[in-house]
């Protein structure tokens, strides 16, 4: 009867492991939405992607449609071909944190299922430290896109990209002629790329404390996240923690995420997502 005993408890437990195994997980995936939209600035837009000083929004990394890009549009198309035709771009190229509450309409009347915003970088890149978004007017418009996107979609999931490191743009970038050029002639990012090649105290301090003021950003927008609840998502920074190379940037402005650049922060940004 011991031998019985035994043999049995062995079964039950073998059993349970299976049934365990074979239950769904609390933390099911959700299904792919049917339809989508991208909200943030120039970067979502895909500008300097495909052409001289143009928005690309066919290879933006969100909702774009070059198969080289491969965006979040296309991987959920892949599992749910109902998507198809169902991606709206409602980025603007120049836009600020200030801006996500109209763009954030614009998705509401869309009535879509998802919806990613990647924004910040202008609000860090200014002609000077100085004019660069305090951080609390940063967190304050952020929320307020996000109140708004909450109570027009409710159902909807939203996914926030990390703001890029541009510090990390600065660094394989200063060692261009090309690059410091280009920063120089257009102007650009003047709050981190002013005197690229300055080893002054007071420059690399600058350079400090624009990366921070980034990180600030990130760590609002992980917070807001958190505040939203279970329909949003954070990229957990994977996006701000990427080496970009400089051979993922446009050689027009070298700024930009060429369309290598994009499919990369397509790849980074959806892998660190839902999970569809």
């Amino acid at each position: 009867m011991t031998l019985v005993r035994r043999a049995l408890a062995t079964l039950a437990s073998a059993t349970a492991l299976v049934l365990l195994a074979a239950s769904p997980s609390t933390a099911a995936v959700s299904p792919p939405p049917n339809s989508m939209a991208s909200i943030g600035d120039s970067i979502t837009r895909g500008f300097n992607a495909c052409g001289w000083y143009v928005d690309c929004t066919s290879r933006s990394f969100s909702t774009g449609d070059y198969s080289t890009v491969n965006s979040h549009y296309l991987r959920i198309r892949a599992v749910n071909p109902s998507i198809q035709g169902r991606n709206h771009n409602d980025a603007r190229s120049g836009a600020k944190s200030a801006d996500m509450y109209g763009q954030a309409g614009s998705a509401v009347s869309q009535g879509v299922g998802y919806v990613t915003m990647l924004i910040g970088a202008n609000d860090a890149c200014t002609s000077s430290e100085s004019t660069m978004t305090p951080v609390g007017t940063y967190r304050t418009n952020v929320d307020a896109a996000l109140n708004r996107l909450k109570a027009g979609l409710p159902d909807a999931k939203v996914l926030l990209v990390s703001v890029p490191d541009i510090y990390q743009l600065w660094f394989v970038g200063k060692g261009s002629g090309s690059a410091r050029t280009a920063w120089a002639t257009f102007g650009i990012c003047r709050s981190m790329l002013a005197n690229p090649t300055s080893t002054a105290q007071a420059d690399v301090d600058r350079r400090a404390r624009v990366r921070q003021r980034v990180i600030d950003f990130n760590t609002q927008l992980a917070q807001a996240c958190v505040a939203y609840g279970a329909n949003c998502d954070f990229d957990d920074n994977a996006v701000f923690n990427y080496p970009f190379a400089l051979s993922q940037v446009s050689t027009w402005d070298y700024f930009h995420p060429n369309t290598s650049g994009q499919a990369v922060l397509a790849s980074v940004s959806y892998a660190n997502g839902f999970g569809w």
